[in-house]
């Protein structure tokens, strides 16, 4: 007897979602690449990834799979040449889904504000999000507290550690798993301003 396989939970892993993203996330960066590594920029977005695997298993509360598909395509709107926005835009809706578009959208700043005013309306918008969406930019800032770009001021590296902290205090209930972890790496990080 041939049985269905079984649904997959919220808090399953959909590997071949995870596929299709990273694929996806690759096309959308071509050769772009990490600031100041070399590496290609899906180097960054599965590190994002890799933090929300970590940070929701177990847990019931995030939607995993949104979460992960979230974090592996979450700069592909706000990196990708702006004449090639409205097409990321229509192939992120048509491959993955409304909630991954929104979520994306959410996570993505808007080129057209100043740069401390599009970090603010990027959060107001995440907060609007599920908590599976505003939890990637906690992996996210987390994963960019690594080492700076080498030709980072003192000053721009501080501001960047201060606006880590606004994402935190913002984004506070989202995952306390990431929560501490980006507390642990805002510390860590002042040893580079």
């Amino acid at each position: 007897m041939i049985t269905a396989p079984p649904e997959r939970s919220t808090l399953g892993f959909d590997q071949d979602l995870f596929k299709r993203a990273l694929d996806f996330a690759a096309w959308a960066h071509g050769d772009q690449t990490v600031p100041g590594s070399g590496f290609p920029y899906v180097v960054h977005v599965t590190k994002v990834a890799m933090e929300v695997i970590a940070a929701t298993e177990g847990d019931p509360r995030p939607e995993r799979n949104l979460a992960v598909a979230c974090a592996l395509l979450h700069d592909t709107v706000e990196d990708c040449r702006p004449e090639a926005r409205s097409e990321v835009r229509s192939r992120l809706k048509a491959e993955f889904g409304v909630a991954v578009a929104a979520g994306v959208e959410a996570l993505s700043k808007d080129h057209r504000l100043p740069k401390a005013a599009a970090m603010a309306d990027s959060l107001v918008r995440l907060k609007a999000q599920p908590a599976a969406v505003r939890l990637v930019k906690l992996a996210d800032r987390i994963t960019n507290l690594e080492r700076p770009p080498p030709d980072w001021t003192p000053d721009k590296r501080r501001a960047y550690r201060e606006e880590a902290r606004l994402i935190l205090r913002e984004l506070t209930g989202s995952s306390p798993p990431l929560e501490h972890r980006l507390r642990q790496k805002i510390e860590a990080y002042s040893e580079h301003c």
